[in-house]
């Protein structure tokens, strides 16, 4: 039992962290308090990650439509969890340093599946999109691609995550609403995102990884204030035109009649 306990430990703590803590009974360490901070942070990120965009998912389905949703700003954001998570897989990173963007990128796949769905009207573009994906990813993570090539890929995506989320920001200012998005997805993404910057710090030390992760809390509080600003106004706007064939006739427009 204890050495169940013991493995079970070694999940979250490292060997040294463990001798520390439950053999000297130093609970003082301030570098192993980081370590199993850290490694907490990103187990429930990780936990969380598996749910988090499936608001957003289940509301499009519910509506049956994806209006208000960039496909550029999903698409955009979709390359850079890939570029992401292929880089971290063939680096050999702990999955807890990046093992939600899996999730996020599954879910984020489904979400642009459904933009071309519902919003091209195209089960085939939709079909078709899934699996270019799919060919795509495993040619990045197979190990076919050269690590020198995935480091590249990796240094574009703070323009890309900047570029992505911001196009989502302009298509919400252009409506005068958030449309179809999620506010529980968005609020847990930049919460996410902001915790990352921590436990990339403390696991991986990678100065590309904290830069891109600080670009996408950046992103996401921007969309979150955005949610805030807009959240009582009225999903979409009539257009003029509408407003203007939906006045009534003038009593001189029926006398031309």
């Amino acid at each position: 039992m204890a050495d169940l306990i013991k493995k079970g430990l070694l999940l979250v703590m490292s060997e040294k962290c463990f001798h520390n803590y439950f053999m000297d009974f130093n609970f003082f360490d301030v570098s192993c308090g980081k370590a199993l901070i850290s490694k907490g942070l990103g187990i429930g990120i990780i936990a969380g990650s598996v749910l988090v965009k499936v608001p957003q998912i289940v509301k499009i389905l519910n509506a049956k439509s994806t209006d208000g949703i960039s496909i550029m700003s999903v698409l955009l954001d979709l390359m850079a969890i890939t570029f992401h998570i292929s880089y971290s897989f063939v680096k050999g990173f702990p999955f807890s340093a990046w093992g939600d963007g899996t999730f996020v990128g599954i879910q984020t796949a489904i979400i642009a599946a459904l933009v071309y769905y519902y919003g091209h009207k195209s089960l085939t573009r939709s079909i078709l999109f899934t699996l270019v994906y799919s060919i795509i990813t495993y040619i990045l993570m197979s190990g076919i691609t050269p690590i020198e090539y995935l480091w590249t890929a990796q240094g574009f995506n703070v323009p890309i995550l900047l570029i992505g989320k911001l196009s989502q920001a302009v298509t919400n200012y252009k409506n005068g609403s958030t449309g179809q998005l999620s506010a529980a997805t968005c609020f847990m993404l930049l919460a996410g995102s902001a915790a990352r910057i921590f436990t990339s710090i403390q696991e991986t030390g990678d100065s590309m990884m904290i830069i891109i992760y600080a670009a996408s809390t950046f992103a996401n509080a921007v969309i979150v204030a955005q949610l805030l600003y807009y959240w009582n106004k009225p999903t979409l706007a009539i257009p003029r035109k509408d407003k203007e064939a939906e006045k009534p006739k003038s009593k001189k427009a029926k006398k031309i009649d």
